[in-house]
């Protein structure tokens, strides 16, 4: 007789927690996070509300893993922004995608409902620093500091600042609605910025 294969439980596992946080971003984009919930997103994966509550302590942190999958080498591996030897260039095209992605309504919608989430959870603001703002500013800051070495930043440049004042516009505009996010805006944060940061 064949014997009968145990049930591999971890696989199962994964499957289960792959469809949570499918169904999580699919219940976003059509609901709407202030009526998203456990439940509804429960019965969308099929798995029961125990199975999420066992992994995430909130609808907050489901919605953060979500997005964290989505985010390519989320764990600090694998961020790399380009290097063409040009600054200006490279900076226009990161930015440029990035306020491509903030007008894009799928991507938007849980990105919108995880800061709404962490305007009010010290935790789940904490996790997102060091799980994904940290690695990516990190990626940016390789990128500025080859900038630098190349003499088209000034060696004594504040990086922090420089992504500060290269992206809170842009994150001030997506948040308040108050204008479009198009490839010309994008330009001309670049454009500031690099005039405020370059050798003198």
């Amino acid at each position: 007789m064949a014997s009968r294969k145990t049930p591999d439980a971890t696989r199962r596992s994964e499957r289960s927690r792959v469809a949570i946080l499918t169904a999580a971003r699919e219940l976003i984009a059509e609901v709407g996070y202030a009526k998203l919930s456990i439940e509804a997103i429960a019965a969308r994966a099929g798995v029961g509300k125990q199975t999420i509550y066992r992994w995430w302590p909130s609808k907050g942190a489901v919605v953060f893993d979500s997005l964290l999958v989505l985010s390519e080498g989320a764990d600090g591996e694998g961020i790399v922004l380009p290097d063409t030897g040009d600054i200006e260039a490279d900076l226009k095209t990161v930015l440029r995608a990035t306020a491509a992605e903030f007008a894009d309504p799928e991507f938007e919608a849980p990105i919108r409902a995880l800061n709404s989430e962490i305007i009010n959870d010290a935790e789940l603001a904490a996790i997102y620093r060091e799980k994904m703002a940290a690695p990516v500013e990190e990626a940016k800051k390789q990128r500025l500091r080859s900038a630098q070495r190349a003499g088209q930043l000034a060696a004594d440049a504040d990086l922090d600042l420089l992504l500060e004042v290269l992206y809170a516009p842009l994150a001030q505009r997506w948040l308040l609605r108050s204008g479009p996010l198009d490839d010309a805006f994008a330009d001309a944060l670049v454009d500031a910025t690099l005039r405020a940061f370059r050798p003198e």
